[in-house]
Order: structure tokens, then C-alpha cells, then sequence
């Protein structure tokens, strides 16, 4: 569904240039569920822009389905923002329009497509749980009711991608968690592919598979041993991973040239600055500090 190689942006402005992206590199299957984090300034919600249409890449390769983001025309960006991806931000003022129902907010895509299905507006809206709160005005739901409806929203295109922008960044645990929950039975009933951005580690127990971006590139990712089974139907060896209990694998993401980031706490432990020694035994990859020189 997603690729990206060596995939770079850069903003620029009178006497600055701040690289985003420095050659990142992705693959997200069709059907997936994964989520992507990062600290402030990693590049993630950058990456999502550009995999929303929203923003367009300054190198590098980038293509969703049959989609080449790179090379897209501007016509053709209207056709794929309105077909195959469907977008969630973070602030329910982006998402909703505050003087329409629930409904009429969820039925507002489907008009300005000329596509307007009102019995799929309503279904939407019961799978989300709101099928008793439908023609309510925004004031009269909550924070947690909102932002179900910008999911059920996001689906009235019948997108193929759904991007979230950390869409549980403004709510308690408990509608987290319910809002964790719609997003699985929506992948795992209409298989639809679900990439979320945040930086809430908690929610890596909720999803099939974690990539972690660290300074504009993909360092490192954390999967789900079987991701065909719930949470708590897995069993085995624990690791904690934020604060949720799941089990999960890490790997270092390795590029198409061999590079790879070392978490920066390895290398502080170890003190390695800006030199390493390396080792292969056959088996393992040893990384050590430098060997002294002397003698």
C-alpha cells in the first residue's frame, strides 16, 4: 500500500532550510494497522502530510497503491485525496464543521463529491457508536464523541488508507482506548489500511506493528510477534513497551546501503561518539568503542 526510499523534504524560506525528512525509508502492507512514532520534530506528522497529499515531497520516492506522490499532477492530487485516503487530525476544529449535525458533518464529504449515500452516512455512524447521537449539533456531544466523528468522516470517501493525526492526543484513557478499538474492527471487518501518528507509546500494544522515525529517517520497529490474535489472547515473554504490556520484537531498520541508527542511549552507555569499532563472529555484528591506538 505504502512505499517510500530514500524519501526526503525540505522546507525552505528567505535564509533557511530545515531538512524534515533525510532519506526515510518505509513499506506499510495493504490491510495493515501500524503506527508510527517519534519526539517533536522527528519528521512524522511531516511524513503524514505527504502521505495525505497534503504536502508534496522534495525527493526521494513515495507512492500509495498505483499513486506516485512524487511525480502526481495537481489534478490528479484532487482525485487521490478524494479516493483513496481518508485523513483524521488531531484538533476536532479541522475535522468538523461545528453548525451541522453529526450526520450532516459526515454526509458533507460525500456532497462535495457528488456521492451523497445517506444510509452510508448513518452506517458509518453506528460503527462508531453514535447511531442514538446522529442528529446532534457538535456542542451537544463531547470531545470523545467528536472525534468519532471525524473517524466516521474520514471513511465517507470509502478510503483505502486511513491516516490518523494523533487521534487520541485530546482525550482520556477510556476513549483512547474505545477509539483503539474502532479503528481495529474497522481494519479487521472492511480491511482498510490504518497508519497513525502519534507519540504516545501506550498505543503500541494496540497495533500490529510500530516504526519508530528519529531525526528524518526510520530508526528503529517494534512487531507484534502474531498479530492475528488480540492482546490479551497472546501469550509468552512480556516486555513493557511505554507503560503497555504486549508482546513485541525490536529490530533496527537497515537501509538499502546498509546504514543504520544506534539508539543514542546505546551509545552514551558506551561512550562512542563520533567513531566505533565493529566485529563479525560469524554470527553477531559486534559494535564496541573505538580499540585504543596506542602501541
Amino acid at each position: 500500500m505504502i512505499t517510500c526510499e530514500g524519501l526526503v523534504k525540505i522546507y525552505k524560506s528567505d535564509d533557511l532550510e530545515v531538512v524534515a525528512l533525510q532519506g526515510l525509508n518505509l513499506h506499510v502492507r495493504e490491510g495493515e494497522m501500524m503506527a508510527i512514532i517519534g519526539n517533536s520534530g522527528s519528521g512524522k506528522s511531516t511524513l503524514l502530510n505527504i502521505l495525505g497529499g497534503l504536502d508534496r515531497p522534495s525527493a526521494g520516492q513515495v507512492s500509495v497503491g498505483p499513486w506516485d506522490l512524487l511525480k502526481i499532477t495537481d489534478e490528479q492530487l484532487v482525485s487521490y485525496k478524494r479516493d483513496t485516503v481518508g485523513f483524521i487530525w488531531q484538533s476536532n476544529a479541522r475535522n468538523l464543521l461545528p453548525y451541522l449535525t453529526a450526520l450532516e458533518n459526515v454526509e458533507m464529504p460525500m456532497m462535495l463529491s457528488s456521492k451523497l449515500d445517506r444510509a452510508y452516512a448513518k452506517q458509518l455512524l453506528e460503527w462508531v457508536g453514535l447511531k442514538e447521537r446522529m442528529h446532534n449539533k457538535l456542542h451537544q456531544l463531547s470531545g470523545g464523541e467528536q472525534q468519532r466523528v471525524a473517524i466516521a468522516i474520514s471513511l465517507s470517501n470509502r478510503p483505502k488508507l486511513l491516516l490518523a493525526d494523533e487521534p487520541t492526543g485530546s482525550v482520556d484513557t477510556r476513549t483512547s482506548d474505545l477509539i483503539m478499538d474502532i479503528f481495529r474492527r474497522l481494519n479487521r471487518e472492511i480491511g482498510i489500511t490504518i497508519v497513525i501518528v502519534t507519540h504516545d507509546l501506550s498505543l503500541a500494544g494496540k497495533v500490529d506493528r510500530v516504526v519508530a522515525i528519529r531525526d528524518g529517517l526510520t530508526s528503529t520497529e517494534f512487531i507484534k510477534r502474531n498479530p492475528n490474535l488480540d492482546d490479551k489472547d497472546q501469550i509468552g515473554d512480556h516486555s513493557t513497551l511505554g507503560g503497555a504490556e504486549a508482546i513485541h520484537e525490536e529490530y533496527v531498520v537497515v537501509d538499502r546501503v546498509g546504514r543504520l541508527q544506534i539508539p543514542k542511549s546505546y551509545l552514551t552507555a558506551l561512550q562512542i561518539t563520533d567513531k566505533a569499532s565493529m566485529e563479525f563472529d560469524g554470527e553477531r555484528i559486534i559494535i564496541s568503542p573505538p580499540k585504543s591506538l596506542e602501541g
